[in-house]
C-alpha cells in the first residue's frame, strides 16, 4: 500500500489554516474604560481572512474584549455568540479534570445563623438566628493540574454549598477578594495564559513564566489581584487560615422586595497566617498534601476549623458616590468604609467518606441560588452563570449531575426534566409537560410554578443604565486600574511590601521576554513609584516611562484589613509546635511543655533521629516522626530538649542543623535547652525576642518574628 503524503485531518481546508501561526500586524489602542483593544489596522488588508479574528464558524470578530449588554452597565444579553462559543469551547477544553482547581480538598460542615436579617433578605435560612443547615466546603489551588502540589503561589478558591430547605446556595469565591478581570470575556485568555505554556507543557502551577506576565502587562486591570497573588496571601500556611470572598456584588432582596446590594465575607476564627516563599517551596517537597493533611487531621482530631459569615451591605446611592464601580470584580470596598457585619459561623466537622464520590464529583454552580438571594449586572458574574452549568456536562459527563448525592439538595425537588446518560431517577406516569389537562382523567399530573414563593429576579434595572441600546462597550467606571492596588500595597507592612516585591522580582526574574518586564515596570510606577524602583532594581533594570493611564489613580485611605500581619492573633490555637528529643532527654521537661502547649490549644509533634521508643530521663518516648521527615517548615515553631551528649551527635546530621536554620531563617518561635546550644551556634542562630528557654516558648507564642527578617534573607 503506498505511503500517505499528508494525514488524513490535514486533506481538507483545514490544512490552510494553523492557528496561532503567523505574525498579524494590529493597531494598539484602549476602549473606553481603558482597556488594551488589539485591532486589526484600519487601513490593513481586509480581504487576508488569516490576520482577522474569527468564531469556530469564521463569523469577524469586533471586540474581543468585551461582552454584549444591555446598556453600558446593564446584564450580559444570552444572543451574544461570541461569548457563549468562546466559555463554551473553553468549558470543555479538559476531560474529565477541571480546567481551573482541578486540585481540591473537601469537607462537610454546619452553618447557624447568628443574626437574623429579616430586614435585608426574604432568604428563609435567614429569618431567625439559631436556623441551621448542611454546607459542603471545597478549598482549592487554581492553576495546578490534580497532581500539584497545594502549596505554589496562587489564588485559593473557596467554594461553600449551603444545603438550604428551599434547596442549594453555591456562594462560589476564592480567598482573595478581587479578581484579575472584568468581563468574562477574558477568562479564557487568562487561564491559557496562566496554565503551562502552550507548546512546552510547562511550568506546572506556576505564573513565574512568559505568557502569564505578558497578558499581565496588556492587561491593567489585572494588577490589583496580582498584588494580592504576589503578596503573603498567595503562600497561606493552612487552609483553616484564609479568608474566603463571594468576590462579586450580590444583591439581598427582602420580602418587600426592597433591595440592597451586598458583598459576602468568610473570616476565618482562627486568623489568617502564610508561610514564606521559602517555607511554601522546601513544604512542596517536604509534602506535597500539606494544606490536604492539615485540613483532613484538624477535623479527625475535633479541632473544627471555623469561619464567620460577614456581610458589607449598601444601596445604590451610596454605589453611585465611590470613585469605583462596585459592579467591577477587580475592586474590593475598603472595610473602613463598610463595616463588615457578621450574621453567621460555620464550622467544618467531618471530613468525605470517599474523595472522588464527594470532592472531586463536587458541581458548584453560582447560578444556585435562594429566594431573597440575587444577582447583580457585574459582566464577570454574568458570563459565570453561563459557563458553570456548562463545564459540570463536560467534566461529569451528564445533564443528570444534579443527582449525584453530594450535588443533591436537602429539600424536595420536582419537575419535568426527563431522561439523559445516568438518569437514576424512575418517574411515574406520562406528565412529562405543563400545561396539562391529565388530573381530569384521574393521571399524575406533576408540579406547577407558585409565583409567591418561587425565585423571582429583582425588576429594577435603572442603576446608571441606560438598557434600550445592546452595547459591546466597558462602562467608563471601570477605567481606574491603579487606585486600589496602590491602596493595598500601602496598606501592607514595610515587611509585607518587601515581600510583595521580592515575590515580583522572582516572578519577573523567569521572564525571558524583556520588553514584558519594562511594561510591567511601567505599569507598577501607577501603583507606587517606591515598588517600581525596587523590583527594578531586583532586576538591574533602568524604570521606563510611566505607562499611559485611562483614569488618573487617587490616593485612597490606608486599610488595615488589607495587611495579614496588622491582624495577626497570639495564639496557639489551630497551630502545631515541633518538639526535637533524643535518647536521654528529660521526659519532665518534654511532658510540661506539651501540656502547656495543649492547654493553649495548640498541638505537639514529637520529633526524634530515630522513630522507635527512646530510653529518657524518666521514662520512655516514642517520636511521632523522625527528624529526617519532619522539617521544621511543617511547623508553626519549634522546641528541643536535648542531653549535651545526643546535641554533639546531632552537630554532625546536615538535617539537623537545617532543622534550626529553617526555623530561624523562617522568623518562628525557637524554644531551646542549654543542650541545644552548640545546635543553634553552627545554624547561626542568633539569640532575639523569639530565640528563648524553652520554658517561656508559651509565654512568647508561635508568632513571627518579623524584626529578625534582614538578618537571614536579603529583600529587595
Amino acid at each position: 500500500m503506498p505511503k500517505r503524503d499528508t494525514s488524513p485531518s490535514n486533506t481538507n481546508a483545514l490544512n490552510a489554516f494553523a492557528p496561532g501561526s503567523g505574525h498579524t500586524p494590529f493597531d494598539e489602542g484602549s476602549g473606553n474604560a481603558g482597556e488594551t483593544q488589539q485591532v486589526v489596522s484600519k487601513n490593513g488588508d481586509h480581504k487576508d481572512g488569516q490576520t482577522h479574528l474569527t468564531d469556530n464558524f469564521g463569523h469577524r470578530i469586533s471586540d474581543n474584549q468585551n461582552s454584549l449588554r444591555a446598556g453600558e452597565r446593564g446584564p450580559t444579553l444570552l444572543e451574544d455568540f461570541v461569548l457563549r462559543e468562546k466559555i463554551f469551547h473553553f468549558d470543555h477544553e479538559r476531560i474529565p479534570e477541571r480546567i481551573v482547581h482541578a486540585r481540591g480538598s473537601g469537607a462537610h460542615g454546619i452553618f447557624e445563623v447568628t443574626q437574623a436579617i429579616p430586614h435585608l433578605t426574604k432568604a428563609a435560612l435567614f429569618q431567625q438566628a439559631g436556623n441551621e443547615c448542611p454546607v459542603f466546603v471545597r478549598f482549592s489551588t487554581v492553576a495546578g493540574g490534580a497532581g500539584s502540589v497545594d502549596t505554589p503561589r496562587d489564588v485559593r478558591g473557596f467554594a461553600v454549598k449551603l444545603y438550604t430547605e428551599q434547596g442549594n446556595w453555591d456562594l462560589v469565591g476564592n480567598n482573595i477578594p478581587v479578581f484579575f478581570i472584568q468581563d468574562a470575556m477574558k477568562f479564557p485568555d487568562l487561564v491559557h495564559s496562566v496554565k503551562m505554556e502552550a507548546d512546552r507543557g510547562y511550568p506546572q502551577a506556576a505564573s513565574a513564566h512568559d505568557t502569564f506576565w505578558d497578558f499581565i502587562s496588556l492587561m491593567p486591570e489585572s494588577l490589583h489581584t496580582v498584588m494580592w497573588a504576589m503578596s503573603d496571601r498567595g503562600i497561606p500556611r493552612s487552609l483553616r487560615m484564609i479568608e474566603g470572598f463571594g468576590v462579586h456584588t450580590f444583591r439581598m432582596v427582602n420580602a418587600k422586595g426592597e433591595g440592597k446590594f451586598v458583598k459576602f465575607h468568610w473570616k476565618p476564627v482562627l486568623g489568617i497566617q502564610s508561610t514564606t516563599w521559602d517555607e511554601a517551596v522546601k513544604l512542596a517537597g517536604a509534602d506535597p498534601d500539606f494544606h490536604r493533611r492539615d485540613l483532613f487531621e484538624a477535623i479527625e482530631n475535633g479541632d473544627y476549623p471555623q469561619w464567620d459569615l460577614g456581610i458589607q451591605v449598601f444601596d445604590e446611592a451610596w454605589a453611585a458616590k465611590q470613585a469605583y464601580d462596585v459592579l467591577d470584580a477587580t475592586k474590593l470596598i475598603p472595610e473602613e468604609d463598610i463595616p463588615v457585619e457578621i450574621i453567621g459561623r460555620m464550622t467544618l466537622n467531618r471530613n468525605v467518606d470517599n474523595f472522588f464520590a464527594e470532592t472531586e464529583q463536587a458541581a458548584f454552580l453560582p447560578s444556585n441560588i435562594i429566594p431573597g438571594i440575587d444577582f447583580t449586572n457585574d459582566p464577570l458574574l454574568q458570563g459565570r452563570l453561563f459557563s458553570y452549568l456548562d463545564t459540570q456536562k463536560s467534566r461529569l459527563g451528564t445533564t443528570n449531575f444534579h443527582q449525584i448525592p453530594i450535588n443533591a439538595p436537602k429539600c424536595p425537588f420536582h419537575n419535568f426534566q426527563r431522561d439523559g446518560m445516568m438518569q437514576t431517577q424512575v418517574p411515574v406516569g406520562r406528565a412529562n409537560y405543563e400545561p396539562n389537562s391529565l388530573g381530569e382523567a384521574g393521571e399524575t399530573t406533576g408540579p406547577r410554578a407558585c409565583p409567591e414563593t418561587g425565585f423571582t429576579s429583582f425588576t429594577a434595572n435603572d442603576e446608571r443604565n441606560d438598557g434600550s441600546e445592546k452595547l459591546r462597550i466597558r462602562a467608563e467606571a471601570f477605567a481606574d486600574h491603579y487606585s486600589q492596588p496602590r491602596l493595598f500595597y500601602r496598606s501592607q507592612t514595610e515587611n509585607e511590601q518587601a515581600h510583595i516585591c521580592a515575590a515580583i522580582v522572582f516572578e519577573l526574574s523567569k521572564v525571558t521576554l524583556e520588553h514584558v518586564r519594562i511594561r510591567l515596570l511601567s505599569r507598577l510606577r501607577n501603583i507606587d513609584e517606591s515598588l517600581a524602583e525596587r523590583v527594578a532594581n531586583g532586576l538591574a533594570m533602568k524604570l521606563p516611562p510611566k505607562a499611559k493611564v485611562a483614569k488618573e489613580p487617587v490616593d485612597m485611605k490606608v486599610s488595615d484589613a488589607l495587611s495579614i500581619q496588622k491582624q495577626a492573633r497570639k495564639t496557639f490555637e489551630g497551630r502545631k509546635v515541633g518538639i526535637l528529643f533524643a535518647e536521654g532527654s528529660d521526659k519532665a521537661g518534654i511532658d510540661k511543655l506539651k501540656g502547656e502547649i495543649e492547654k493553649a490549644g495548640g498541638t505537639v509533634f514529637l520529633v526524634a533521629p530515630e522513630i522507635g521508643t527512646l530510653k529518657l530521663k524518666g521514662g520512655e518516648l516514642s517520636a511521632d516522626g523522625q527528624l529526617a521527615g519532619s522539617p521544621s517548615v511543617t511547623f508553626d515553631a519549634i522546641a528541643s530538649i536535648i542531653m549535651p551528649d545526643a546535641a554533639d551527635k546531632l552537630l554532625k546530621d546536615a538535617g539537623a542543623i537545617q532543622w534550626f536554620a529553617d526555623a530561624y531563617a523562617h522568623c518562628k518561635t525557637i524554644g531551646h535547652c542549654k543542650g541545644t546550644q552548640v545546635l543553634l551556634d553552627k545554624a547561626n542562630v542568633e539569640k532575639d525576642e523569639g530565640v528563648v528557654p524553652w520554658e517561656d516558648m508559651v509565654k512568647v507564642g508561635p508568632i513571627r518574628h518579623w524584626k529578625r527578617e534582614p538578618k537571614v534573607r536579603n529583600l529587595p
